[in-house]
């Protein structure tokens, strides 16, 4: 009876919801924490100059004042012809790494190449190349062919090796695996899966891939002829050692009207194709 009394007690206690579990709740803190413990010592080392700061507007105000008026006769002078070669370079770099990080991501997803010392090779080459910034990259070409827009593309060609790389080795590990395992029971070739059996599924996704680079590559391209590796960041790099301010203004429309452009592009061809 005493047994029965306590019982039902217990089913009568109210029961209290709550949203995260002691272990939950103590993670979320632990993360907190850090970040806000990154973030005061992060504040701590940038030595950041009060002085600067309060300056800062009016020099930004004084800055304006000298690019205005925009010498737009300056732009068929120097500015076009830099800004084609901008886009060349960000286009053929894109190529070129389209033909090197193909066979790297198929040799690093795990159903396609099953063996673990070259998926373990290609995925360590993945991840050199995108820890890599593409402005070192420039530097180290420059250092091999000089400076010019074979470094800026090689450039941008081995910073996006990475990038494309993962992301394709990464589709073709959540491809479904049903059409492959028929084109395997009946016999067929690697070329024949990848051809039949991979791509119909990662084609979409592989093609927006290769737009968003491309996009990306046009923004990264304009800056790598800061340290001489073509482009059209060599023409505002020579504009901004001269004072040219005027000049500037311009050579900064025109960057800013190509990546509006090509972003325009990219949405028009995915909308159309994809």
């Amino acid at each position: 009876m005493f047994e029965t009394e306590v019982s039902s007690h217990k089913q009568t206690l109210p029961k209290h919801w709550q949203r995260y579990t002691l272990d939950q709740r103590l993670l979320r803190f632990s993360i907190y924490f850090f970040i806000v413990a990154a973030i005061v010592q992060s504040l701590r080392n940038i030595n950041i100059i009060p002085e600067f700061l309060i300056d800062a507007p009016e020099q930004m105000a004084d800055l304006f004042n000298r690019m205005w008026p925009v010498d737009w006769s300056y732009y068929p002078q120097s500015v076009n012809s830099a800004l084609i070669e901008t886009i060349h370079i960000a286009t053929l770099g894109t190529i070129i790494s389209i033909f090197l990080a193909v066979p790297i991501g198929l040799l690093s997803a795990r159903n396609f190449t099953p063996n673990r010392f070259l998926n373990l090779i290609a995925r360590l080459i993945l991840v050199s190349s995108r820890s890599v910034n593409s402005l070192v990259w420039a530097l180290l070409f420059i250092a091999i062919f000089g400076p010019g827009a074979l470094a800026g593309t090689l450039a941008i060609a081995f910073r996006s090796i990475g990038f494309i790389g993962k992301l394709t080795g990464e589709a073709i590990e959540e491809a479904h695996a049903g059409s492959i395992e028929a084109l395997t029971a009946a016999g067929a070739s690697k070329s024949a899966q990848l051809n039949y059996g991979y791509w119909p599924q990662i084609k979409p996704a592989f093609l927006s891939l290769i737009l968003l680079r491309w996009d990306i590559n046009i923004r990264e391209s304009a800056v790598l002829g800061l340290v001489g590796a073509g482009g059209i960041g060599m023409t505002l790099d020579t504009a901004m050692n001269l004072f040219q301010w005027d000049r500037v203004a311009v050579i900064l429309v025109a960057i800013f009207a190509i990546v509006i452009v090509t972003e325009v592009i990219i949405t028009q061809v995915r909308n159309r194709l994809l």
